[in-house]
């Protein structure tokens, strides 16, 4: 009875060792070839130039804007205009009663017809005069006689008066929109007060914060694509105008972008800038090669259907390229797909969709 056991105990040992040896002596490349292989989409690493897109916010401004204001006391008798109209420059938007600078001026002319009375016939007398001084020339005898006459005070008293009651029209400073009424009509207004604000709305403007670090890529003349913040409407075209030469508190530069148009955006609104950096000769794949591995980018290429791990340096980022500073070549071809779980080596096969 022993003897069987121990007969049947030895087979099976050797049966064992066999079969794990005979597993032992697969190779790897058997497994290899059994794994489907991924299928990916490519890209190409190039040395071409690169948008550099540097990415800011700000407030939609007029870029004329001016307060109308009442230049004299008087009541405001008619308002032309409401909120939202369009003007042009010297469009009358708002008239005050003009009863006492009517009278005004018509006093200036009464005094001024009596001055050139006084003037003619200090000129007749002075003629007959042979006490008048011989030393003064024609032109300053002229002179002596409209100033003693009283005429010169009555002609700036007149254009005084002409003045004042051309104030009882208020008319618009500069072409644009009414904005921000303030009077209504029949009130009693003072010299000062603010009737509205006309906002030149075909010119309008953008001043918007850039990082110091991204300044010195920002030029004059460079463009920008201006969109709402809202995300609706379509952008509108903007150009660099001026470039602030002071750093701020925050490590900000103000930019100032001219639009081209108004489109859909109003002074007060708020918007996003994308200005574009052009920057030439660089080594750039597509953003979608570029995936990251324990914090660092790794871009994968293809050697004989293999995927090969390449760690790099990254530089600038403009949302469908990524600049490659170190660890690539140029004219390599990238995964640009299925590269997020892809191991090094891994079997891959181009997709021709």
């Amino acid at each position: 009875m022993n003897k069987t056991l121990l007969f049947c105990s030895l087979i099976f040992f050797f049966s064992c060792g066999e079969e794990t040896q005979e597993k032992e002596e697969i190779p790897m490349e058997t497994f290899r070839d059994e794994v489907q292989a991924t299928s990916v989409k490519v890209g190409l690493s190039e040395k071409k130039s690169f948008d550099y897109l540097i990415n800011a916010t700000g407030k939609i401004e007029a870029e004329n804007q001016v307060m109308s204001i009442v230049e004299r006391t008087g009541y405001l008798i008619d308002l032309r205009v409401e909120e939202g109209q369009l003007v042009k420059e010297g469009q009358v938007i708002a008239l005050l009663d003009k009863t006492d600078s009517q009278l005004e001026w018509e006093k200036a002319q009464v005094n001024l017809r009596s001055s050139q009375a006084e003037y003619e016939s200090r000129k007749i007398t002075a003629s007959v005069e042979t006490t008048f001084s011989e030393d003064l020339d024609k032109e300053a005898r002229d002179e002596y006689w409209r100033a003693s006459s009283g005429l010169l005070a009555a002609e700036i008293a007149v254009r005084e008066a002409e003045i004042n009651l051309d104030k009882t029209e208020v008319k618009a400073p500069i072409s644009g929109a009414i904005a921000d009424l303030k009077l209504k009509k029949g009130s009693l207004v003072n010299a000062g007060d603010e009737i509205c604000l006309v906002l030149s709305t075909s010119l309008l403007e953008m001043k918007v914060k850039v990082l110091e670090s991204d300044i010195s890529f920002v030029k004059k003349g460079q463009k920008a694509e201006i969109y709402p913040v809202s995300g609706l409407g379509d952008s509108i075209t903007g150009t660099v105008t001026s470039i602030n030469p002071k750093v701020d508190e925050n490590g900000l530069v103000q930019v100032t972008l001219k639009l081209s148009k108004g489109g859909s955006l109003l002074p007060g609104m708020n918007a996003r800038a994308v200005i574009r950096a052009p920057q030439n000769n660089n080594l750039v794949v597509p953003k979608e090669a570029v995936v990251y591995r324990s914090g660092r980018p790794v871009v994968f290429t293809i050697d004989n259907n293999e995927a090969i791990w390449n760690y790099v340096e990254v530089g600038k980022d403009n949302g469908r390229e990524v600049e490659v500073l170190d660890g690539l070549e140029a004219d390599r071809t990238v995964i640009v797909s299925n590269n997020v779980q892809l191991a090094h080596q891994a079997p891959v096969q181009v997709s021709t969709e």
